[in-house]
């Protein structure tokens, strides 16, 4: 289901719009220059509730920077039962690098930290420092990041002026490839990784490794898992089975139900396959829940036990 925003500018900042948001997941397009954080809050105002009750829970499916543009999910009611099980997909970003320059945080906006030049710069050159970067590594995280550190975000200590040791994070480039180049100044990259990755990171360490410093210029988030941005002015609405379409599912009864709601065990069953494929070689996760289905309707996350299926997340109604 497709649903229209609109976006009005007000000095520097922004207002966004959008219509009612049922329970479930959105995928919106984020335009360059509002925080995800200014969306989600626009967006719990518009979810749909009835006049007296609680505000609805909402929050975003993994942050982007405000000058990034991009897919990002919306998660609604129940639906913020399911972020956890959104970070081992693939994520595909589309980013622009400026050579020549490292910066504080890696992005357009930072501080100047470092001035190289990039003059032997070259495709080939590019080619051969990037493929050291596929597959699991351990990548150490911008101090202006959203990783906590000591139950708090990176970013608003470094903020109030707090000296910050990031600890490395292991991450995993599944691929990546150049699109286009403006060398010495500029190049295009298109990459696929899995939650957790830092694109800024990326970008910094590639500028250190070939000696001119670089920092990313713009970024794109394309896709997350089966899902693509939507394009300025769209929202699309998922619901049922489009819901953590990578994992498997299971066919519930109403005695299923019954149990499940009491919180016993059920048997095994037979399991449906997943309905989209991780990418060929793309690094699965072993604890990824069973879905669990009534009626047509995602109602229980199930986890697999030595006795059978037990459920982690029940969703009243159904999402």
């Amino acid at each position: 289901m497709h649903g229209l925003l609109t976006r009005r500018c007000f000095g520097e900042g922004y207002a966004v719009i959008y219509r009612p948001m049922n329970p479930g997941i959105h995928l919106i397009h984020k335009p360059v220059g509002p925080t995800s954080f200014s969306i989600v809050q626009a967006c719990g105002k518009s979810a749909a509730h009835a006049p007296g009750r609680r505000p609805p829970r909402v929050c975003h499916g993994g942050t982007l920077d405000p000058f990034a543009s991009g897919l990002l999910l919306i998660l609604v009611e129940p639906a913020t039962r399911l972020f956890d099980y959104l970070h081992a997909v693939p994520k595909v970003y589309e980013a622009t690098i400026a050579w020549g320059r490292e910066t504080d945080n890696g992005d357009p906006l930072g501080k100047v930290v470092f001035t190289g030049d990039p003059a032997s710069l070259n495709p080939a050159k590019l080619k051969t420092s990037l493929a050291g970067f596929i597959g699991w590594q351990e990548q150490i995280p911008h101090a202006t990041s959203a990783k906590r550190i000591d139950g708090e975000r990176a970013y608003i200590k470094a903020h109030r002026g707090e000296a910050v040791s990031m600890p490395a994070s292991r991450v995993y480039l599944h691929e990546a490839q150049w699109i286009e180049h403006h060398l010495p100044k500029t190049s295009r990259l298109r990459m696929t990784v899995r939650g957790g990755y830092y694109v800024r990171a990326l970008v910094r360490d590639l500028g250190r490794q070939l000696g001119c410093g670089a920092h990313l210029q713009s970024l794109h988030r394309a896709a997350i898992g089966p899902w693509n941005d939507p394009g300025e002015g769209n929202t699309v609405e998922v619901t049922g089975r489009q819901l953590l379409p990578w994992a498997q599912t299971r066919l519930l009864s109403d005695q299923d139900v019954g149990d499940l709601r009491a919180g016993k065990t059920i048997v095994v069953g037979e399991l449906q396959p997943a309905d989209w494929l991780l990418p060929p070689g793309f690094p699965g996760d072993e604890d990824m829940p069973v879905r669990g289905f009534h009626r047509e309707k995602f109602h229980f996350l199930l986890k697999r036990e030595e006795a059978g299926l037990r459920a982690i997340a029940a969703f009243r109604g159904g999402i």
